[in-house]
């Protein structure tokens, strides 16, 4: 039988719906109910996911792909409730359309669908598109199978799929992107960007470069005007949370490991280079106008061994990021002083 802590603690894990009404209750549709301690008014309003803890240590030998989201700080619950909502819409529409495009066409001409045309969407607007669903922990495990990794830096959301789910994820944030673009779906309050992650990896030479290697031949495919032609790309690395102080120290621990190298910026940059290049012999860089855009992000994951450090990479089209000022991944939200306080 749990004890009072136990209890406390795991209503303190369940993600409340944030916003101003929160501290009063009347957010959630009126008085608390009497003799409720604040933990337990929460658990017994919504039931969000907890965190999957034993996720950090399976991420050193196993891929994942998933969802890293921004959001401002304090407003993490909030942003994981509508998180949840979106992902949920997308990922089970960006689904159905590979599914059609896979029976309809035949195993060599397959092209990826990374796009819903909202023009055709208008049947599934009652499904709730244009507004922010209500989602709870079941809905995220039972149909998303998603685990909510735990991290060390606030502001940041980081879903993840297990290594033997496949998800289109860069397909999901186009789709996101193509119904916002349309006005089909509202902009998002809390959820400020969503990076998709193809594909996690330990941040050392050999680990990153296979990586990137890997997800330049499934871009590129077996088009072989686009293997002769010239690929502009850019490559961004963002150590989100991570300063340099901290970075050192973690290659500091990691000296003693044979054969393993965190690699630091530069390091990082000219690793990336070099796999695209391999793949695509006529790849050039160019930050102005790339044509795809090669991200990697520094996961702040709680629970990750020391001397290891867990980066997400994906090879993303230019329709979904932006290289100014920097190179990232595009803003959900209009407001650019809100984005900026958020990242």
């Amino acid at each position: 039988m749990a004890t009072e802590e136990e209890t406390r603690e795991a209503a303190e894990e369940s993600l409340e719906i944030g916003g101003e009404d929160d501290a009063t209750g009347s957010g959630h549709g009126g008085e608390a109910e009497e003799g409720m301690t604040p933990w337990e008014q929460h658990a017994a309003v919504i039931n969000l996911p907890r965190y999957d803890y034993a996720a950090p240590s399976s991420l050193l030998h196993e891929p994942r792909s998933g969802f890293l989201i921004t959001c401002p700080i304090k407003r993490e619950k909030s942003a994981t409730k509508e998180a949840i909502s979106l992902l949920e819409e997308f990922v089970s529409r960006t689904s159905r359309s590979i599914e059609t495009s896979s029976t309809d066409t035949p195993a060599k001409k397959r092209k990826l669908s990374t796009e819903v045309d909202p023009e055709n969407a208008e049947s599934e607007e009652k499904n709730g598109v244009d507004s922010v669903l209500e989602a709870s922990g079941e809905d995220l495990k039972g149909s998303l199978n998603l685990s909510l990794m735990k991290l060390t830096r606030s502001g940041l959301l980081l879903f993840a799929f297990p290594n033997n789910i496949s998800c289109p994820v860069v397909g999901v944030v186009s789709n996101i992107f193509q119904f916002l673009g349309s006005g089909k779906l509202k902009r998002p309050l809390w959820c400020h960007r969503i990076f998709p992650i193809q594909e996690t990896c330990v941040l050392e030479e050999k680990d990153l470069q296979l990586v990137v290697s890997k997800l330049m031949r499934e871009y590129l495919g077996e088009d072989q005007e686009k293997l002769e032609r010239t690929i502009k790309f850019a490559v961004g690395y963002n150590r989100r949370g991570i300063d340099e102080t901290e970075m050192k120290s973690q290659k500091h621990t990691n000296k003693g490991s044979v054969g393993s190298t965190l690699l630091d910026r530069e390091a990082c940059f000219k690793v990336v280079a070099g796999a695209v290049k391999a793949v695509a012999n006529n790849s050039v860089v160019d930050l102005r106008s790339p044509e795809v855009a090669v991200l990697v992000e520094l996961l702040p994951i709680s629970g990750v061994p020391r001397g290891s450090l867990v980066v997400g990479v994906s090879v993303l089209p230019l329709e979904i990021v932006t290289t100014k000022p920097r190179l990232c991944i595009k803003s959900l939200v209009a407001d650019i002083n809100v984005t900026k306080r958020s990242v």
